[in-house]
């Protein structure tokens, strides 16, 4: 007797690999298995403009790294004492406005490098819903907390979405050929319109995503985290307190599901081998005692070394080749 629908991925083993070079963007389940790919000692960008929510924005931030167009100081805006960008999640809003400029055009143009050559993006959306800026007509990627009187809210059409998403992945793939696209859609929900609204949003928005795949089946998947979060772990003890966000339980089971459908055995054994050598990276032996931290660093250090040795490929990733240096 089953007691749970458990959701079964079309599973594409070697569709990305331990030593692929990554990049995430869109909405928080980005950040989320983005930092378990960084955990495994992947080479993982996780939204280098910040956090994105909706899929008009997504694709405008896609197309501007793509071509790599830097911020200008006329694009930012003072606001709460700092300085801002519409295009910028609120982490990289600084005090200082050169500071600021510098800091975000170092992104996009770590991105825009990043873009060239790499092998997988991950791309998920969170709402249908978008904010408009009055003065401008631009649709932002974070409101900054901006009273809400500067905006117009609306719910995109499928239409409108699918063809930004299709123009970006276009974009995309004329950038670089090679280049494969996750899409999925966030299994967190939006509940500031309510439940309904949100119902409506994440339909709209898993209908554009398999226009758009259907159209680039080459390139394009859907893996279905918003199908496994609120069907197979539609129990609430998989939510925060928030009854909003999955807890770590529940990302680790996408994450467990998410490895099994796109890593073969190889790619699955290296991501378990350098999550536990992460893992002890970060453990602080806690003794007084320099000869058994002295010890402890020694063993970690070899440790590390012979991972390199197996997977030789992990010196191409900046946090381990510098780990190797200290």
């Amino acid at each position: 007797m089953e007691f749970r629908t458990t959701i079964k991925t079309a599973e594409q083993p070697g569709f990305l690999r331990h030593e692929h070079s990554v990049m995430l963007v869109g909405s928080c389940f980005s950040d989320n298995i983005g930092q378990k790919m960084r955990g495994a000692m992947m080479r993982a960008l996780v939204n280098p403009m910040g956090t994105i929510y909706n899929p008009l924005s997504i694709a405008a931030s896609v197309e501007r790294l793509v071509a790599g167009t830097p911020v200008a100081g006329m694009d930012l805006f003072q606001h709460s004492g700092v300085w801002n960008s519409f295009l910028f999640h609120s982490r990289f809003s600084l005090a200082d406005k050169q500071a600021t400029l510098d800091h975000m055009n170092s992104r996009i143009a770590l991105a825009h490098e990043t873009l060239r050559a790499c092998d997988v993006l991950v791309v998920t959306l969170g709402t249908a819903v978008v904010y408009r800026l009055h003065s401008t007509g631009e649709v932002v990627n974070n409101c900054h907390k901006v009273p809400q009187h500067e905006f117009e809210r609306s719910m995109t059409s499928v239409a409108t979405m699918t063809t930004a998403l299709d123009g970006m992945v276009g974009r995309l793939l004329d950038y670089n050929p090679k280049l494969r696209i996750i899409f999925t859609v966030s299994p967190i929900r939006h509940l500031a319109d309510g439940l309904d609204v949100n119902s409506l949003s994440k339909a709209s928005l898993r209908v554009a995503v398999n226009e758009v795949v259907s159209r680039h089946r080459e390139a394009c998947v859907y893996f279905p985290a918003y199908e496994i979060m609120v069907d197979d772990l539609r129990d609430y003890r998989f939510y925060a307190a928030d009854m909003i966000h999955p807890t770590e339980v529940a990302v680790e089971y996408i994450w467990q599901t998410f490895q099994a459908t796109y890593f073969d055995d190889k790619g699955a054994q290296a991501v378990s081998r350098c999550e536990r050598v992460s893992k002890r990276l970060q453990h602080r032996p806690m003794s007084a005692n320099r000869d058994v931290v002295a010890r402890f660093a020694a063993d970690t250090a070899a440790v590390l070394r012979n991972l390199v040795h197996e997977y030789p490929y992990l010196v191409n990733n900046p946090e381990v080749k510098n780990l190797l240096e200290d």
